[in-house]
């Protein structure tokens, strides 16, 4: 079973990039938005143990030694990067797309320009 060779033709190469990267964006946008709900969650819960929590940018923290407040801190940080990384990633995976959709798009136009020849050679053949 090893040894069975299986061709595929460029074209359905590019329609499975494609799709692998249409899969891969929306996999960027999941990670975006858990992220987001991590963010928020740490958010709330650092607001939610400090009565008057001290401010780094936009990251509520407090000294005082809670196991809440590392779990508040751990979401926030993790909220952030997932946030991040998802944006890059998306931004990334849609310029690959890009790419594709448009040696497929050259390569289906050569495919119906020779088509088309093929038609106009034999019509013009015919007696």
């Amino acid at each position: 079973m090893a040894h069975i060779k299986y061709e595929i033709n460029f074209m359905d190469y590019l329609h499975e990039k494609a799709q692998d990267s249409r899969n891969k964006e929306i996999q960027a946008c999941l990670m975006f938005i858990l992220g987001t709900v991590f963010f928020m969650g740490g958010e709330l819960e650092a607001l939610m143990l400090a009565e008057n929590p001290e401010w780094f940018i936009f990251i509520p923290y407090h000294t005082e030694p809670l196991g809440g407040a590392v779990l508040g801190l751990f979401l926030i940080m993790s909220g952030m990067s997932l946030m991040v990384y998802g944006i890059f990633a998306g931004i990334i995976i849609r310029a690959d797309r890009k790419q594709y959709m448009e040696e497929l798009r050259k390569v289906s136009s050569e495919g119906r320009e020779l088509m088309r020849k093929k038609r106009a050679k034999k019509e013009h053949s015919r007696p």
